[in-house]
């Protein structure tokens, strides 16, 4: 066991699990004379407060610090979002992307600059107050997620094909095909084995095949693709691979169900739930499926093979698109286990976490598809007429026992994305863009991710808002 862990553990185990609201002055945070989270019922909440699109591009240098920067934190870190530059959209999810990045070096915030990514979408204005266009190759957002690999940082959207960023500039390149080999989208959540550093990726469609499979080797060459044959176009967001096994989950949010509202997705009970495996690299007829009883997921915290089974720790909503609201209950964290060895799958829910709602789960890159002990997720905090996020929660997959950086009431902390900083698992930095209501302010924060209720370590305050977004990366400097 590592010393951090250790003390961690041992400051758990004496009951400090959260930063005390008295501490936090000293850490930004503020717990007297706290603005009220307000929603205007006449405006949609993804645009107001701060979910609200910035209009402007811009660039700082030498950005003013907080603390002290660890001097190893030395690359890049760039986050997408949603950003429609009219101003407008009919749902939280359709706007054009934005990545807003940072480059840290030698305990320095050297510049932030933020870009919108030159989309067919962005250079046609596409207006998403009507819901916005067809997606298909480069015509849509490429406004959900980021990840490097094979030289190239790609920027990818619900539905569609990746477009390149260049890391030093936060530019569109320009999208990607995979020199022919893509048929129609490449997914938000693609994952790379830490052993092979193959990237594994699905996209899933509005017309058959609805779903494909895609194993690229580590230079980004496709070398594998296979159609998985479902019976409907749902929205598939996410998936997740162990070291032998492709994980995938159907929820009954269906293209065009009237549940959805202004959104083209919508909630279908009468679709049901299930969860197919696959082998990694393997045959789309290979899958095999058990059914679940309806939810949805958006994202998995990561999956193992323990023996026969297939284990995925998921945050958990049980209904999303049934109207505006993505989720009219916060999610839970859930671990499922499904069990191979017989011919016909069994399939087993366990609530790790039935008092927290917890989302955009982040674990240690370095053993994706392996057993984990640590994950780190955004606390969803209750309020009925938006989403309210509030702090960075460090939970133990192992031991249950759990670690909470409590921003105070007035800030509000996006995905923590983990950066490696030395051997163990855990053991790096967490990064996270910190909206701070009452100072109408955003920060990036570092976190020590096996003690994050100690509180920051630094904060880099940002030359302007930065609204709530989907997720990040970091690009080290040995990939730059």
């Amino acid at each position: 066991m590592s010393r951090r862990r250790f003390i961690g553990g041992a400051l758990a185990a004496a009951g400090v699990v959260a930063m005390p609201s008295a501490l936090l002055a000293g850490c930004g945070g503020s717990s007297a004379g706290v603005p009220e989270l307000v929603v205007d019922p006449a405006t949609p909440w993804w645009l107001q407060n701060n979910f609200a699109p910035v209009a402007d591009e811009v660039e700082a240098f030498d950005l003013p610090i907080r603390g002290a920067l660890p001097p190893e934190l030395s690359g890049v870190y760039a986050r997408n979002g949603s950003n429609p530059q009219s101003g407008v959209s009919t749902h939280w999810f359709l706007g054009d992307g934005m990545v807003h990045g940072l480059r840290l070096e030698d305990g320095a915030a050297r510049w932030y600059r933020n870009r919108y990514i030159d989309t067919e979408f962005y250079r046609a204005g596409i207006d998403y107050s009507n819901g916005g266009g067809a997606p298909l190759g480069g015509s849509h957002q490429a406004n959900v997620s980021l990840i490097h690999h094979g030289g190239k940082l790609l920027a990818s959207g619900e539905v569609g094909a990746p477009y390149i960023i260049d890391p030093e500039t936060m530019e569109t390149v320009g999208w990607t095909d995979f020199e022919g080999e893509l048929s129609a989208s490449f997914t938000a959540h693609a994952k790379i084995d830490p052993v092979t550093g193959y990237l594994h990726f699905f996209g899933y469609f509005f017309a058959p095949p609805y779903l494909r499979y895609y194993v690229a080797d580590e230079t980004g060459r496709v070398i594998h693709a296979t159609d998985i044959p479902v019976s409907a176009n749902t929205m598939m967001h996410s998936f997740a691979i162990t070291e032998s096994d492709v994980v995938f989950w159907e929820g009954p949010v269906l293209f065009g169900a009237a549940g959805g509202g202004s959104f083209p997705f919508g909630w279908d009970e009468s679709y049901g739930a299930r969860i197919g495996i696959m082998p990694l690299g393997g045959r789309g007829e290979e899958i095999r499926w058990v059914e679940i009883p309806p939810c949805y997921v958006f994202h998995e915290l990561n999956a193992y093979r323990a023996g026969g089974d297939v284990v995925i720790d998921v945050s958990r909503h049980p209904e999303v698109m049934n109207g505006e609201r993505i989720g009219t209950v916060a999610p839970r964290l859930h671990r499922w286990r499904v069990a191979t060895g017989a011919d016909e799958l069994t399939f087993r829910d366990e609530v790790l976490a039935d008092d927290i709602g917890l989302e955009f789960p982040y674990g240690d890159k370095r053993i994706l598809g392996r057993r984990h002990r640590d994950g780190w997720f955004v606390e969803f905090r209750d309020h009925p007429d938006t989403l309210d996020l509030g702090g960075i929660v460090h939970f133990d997959m192992q031991t249950g026992a759990r670690s909470v950086w409590d921003p105070g009431l007035a800030r509000q902390a996006g995905e923590a994305t983990f950066v490696p900083g030395g051997a163990g698992e855990g053991e790096g930095w967490l990064l996270s863009i910190v909206y701070d209501r009452a100072a109408e302010v955003s920060d990036l924060v570092v976190l020590d991710p096996l003690n994050v209720a100690s509180g920051p370590v630094a904060e880099v305050r940002l030359p302007q808002r930065v609204p709530f977004g989907f997720h990040g990366t970091w690009v080290a400097d040995a990939d730059l």
